[in-house]
């Protein structure tokens, strides 16, 4: 594999009991049911790069940020019931570009982000964001500002309606990019 800025190998290694104990299985890509490898997790460990698991097969449900440390005990992850997928998140070296629209369908107003964003209504005047574009990059969006609360993994597409992709009830308070520096 070339490393053309978009390609970076990403390993997360998963355990069926607390503290790394218990079969394990090692991951280097997207997985979406871990069903067939173990009957549960309860701890992982990422040695590179940054993944997305999530408490339900095919990439649904809770979503939780995995970048490189020890997660010994998964009931310390965000409300999830436990991991049952996983999705690599390419590493992206260059520019990063959001537009986000305050309604669905890209309707009212819009904002063109290219850095982090730790509260869209201070910044920008905004009480919801319901849609956006991701132009470039990856990204972090967060359902309260100061990037707490549910989180919802964006790469590059156009996302009409936050709702459709099962957000309902969730506001998009603050976003921040997947880049080497994320927290």
């Amino acid at each position: 594999m070339t490393n053309t800025g978009m390609n970076m190998r990403g390993k997360i290694t998963f355990y069926e009991e607390k503290n790394f104990q218990g079969r394990s299985y090692e991951c280097m890509n997207d997985c979406s049911d871990m069903s067939s490898y173990l009957s549960r997790c309860q701890s992982c460990r990422v040695e590179s790069g940054f993944f997305m698991v999530y408490d339900r097969n095919n990439y649904m449900g809770c979503q939780f940020f995995m970048k490189r440390g020890d997660y010994s005990d998964y009931q310390n992850w965000m409300g999830m019931s436990g991991v049952k997928s996983c999705r690599m998140i390419p590493m992206h070296r260059g520019q990063f570009r959001m537009k986000i629209y305050e309604k669905e369908s890209f309707g009212g107003q819009s904002h063109e982000m290219m850095d982090d964003c730790d509260n869209v209504m201070d910044r920008y005047r905004m009480n919801d964001c319901q849609s956006c574009n991701v132009m470039d990059g990856h990204w972090l969006m967060y359902e309260q500002p100061q990037y707490r609360g549910k989180m919802v993994y964006m790469r590059p597409g156009e996302y009409r309606s936050f709702k459709d992709m099962g957000m309902s009830g969730m506001r998009c308070m603050s976003m921040r990019r997947i880049n080497d520096s994320c927290n």
